[in-house]
């Protein structure tokens, strides 16, 4: 097994990772959401009259749907399908009436989750200077040959590389240095618990490593319960099937950059 990953696991199972980890992706509780006062107005009309075309309007173009729905990301995405499909929107509103406006209001106006907060967490991290060097744009990147971090978004971290390093994936990066004169590229990914979206996050990092023909270091960083020994997916997949690719924690990341 690469050695950068066993070191992840030791950190995961037996330091106080989570109490280092906070430094990386700090947790914050985040503000409630707010509702413009003339929107929520037309709302409690459409309400109270049992116009659901106008309440379902209206609440799609909020941040935040009052109720989980499946259905929901199509009539964002496709607005006009509201009056195409009457019976939907009838039984979305029926639970809407079951609520009540209240908790309606309530829904609306919670918190931005977290986890939907942490992408820019490891970038910002990066600029504390926590792996030896402070971020710098692409100007300063490549005017000299010393050590240092490009500080861009993830789009244009992916043009750089596509231009430089022979990177094709249709995929923003979270991560461009230069270390000892070699290029090193990758995504970070905090993983909050198993299955589904999350086991796909893992998935989408390992694509990045198996990149042909890629002219830098391909990095995964990943934190969470991905280093739980438990046998789960996400864990047996990391170990057992690229036991020797470049997967590690942030926390290992610094010794690993000045390793090379």
């Amino acid at each position: 097994m690469n050695y950068w990953m066993e070191q992840s696991i030791l950190y995961a199972n037996q330091k106080n990772y989570l109490d280092m980890l906070f430094s990386v992706y700090p947790m914050s509780t985040n503000p409630p959401r707010t509702v413009d006062e003339q929107r929520w107005s037309f709302i409690e009309n459409a309400f109270e009259e049992k116009d659901d075309d106008v309440l379902i309007k209206y609440l799609l173009n909020l941040d935040s749907f009052p109720i989980k729905d499946s259905y929901i990301a199509f009539l964002r995405r496709f607005p006009e399908a509201a009056k195409l499909n009457p019976k939907t929107v009838a039984r979305l509103c029926g639970r809407l009436y079951e609520m009540g406006l209240d908790k309606i209001y309530e829904k609306c106006t919670e918190p931005i989750e977290t986890n939907q907060q942490l992408g820019p967490l490891f970038k910002r991290w990066c600029k504390t200077k926590a792996l030896g060097v402070m971020p710098v744009p692409l100007d300063v990147f490549m005017s000299t040959s010393n050590d240092a971090i490009l500080d861009a978004s993830d789009k244009k971290m992916k043009e750089w590389a596509k231009r430089t390093v022979n990177y094709n994936r249709d995929k923003g990066l979270d991560f461009v240095g230069r270390f000892n004169g070699k290029y090193v590229i990758g995504e970070a990914k905090f993983l909050s618990d198993f299955g589904g979206h999350q086991d796909a996050q893992v998935e989408d990092a390992i694509l990045t490593l198996r990149e042909p023909n890629v002219n830098a270091i391909k990095i995964a960083i990943l934190d969470g319960v991905v280093w739980l020994e438990t046998q789960n997916k996400m864990y047996r997949t990391v170990t057992e099937e690229y036991p020797n690719e470049n997967i590690m924690s942030a926390l290992v990341l610094r010794d690993f950059l000045y390793s090379l």
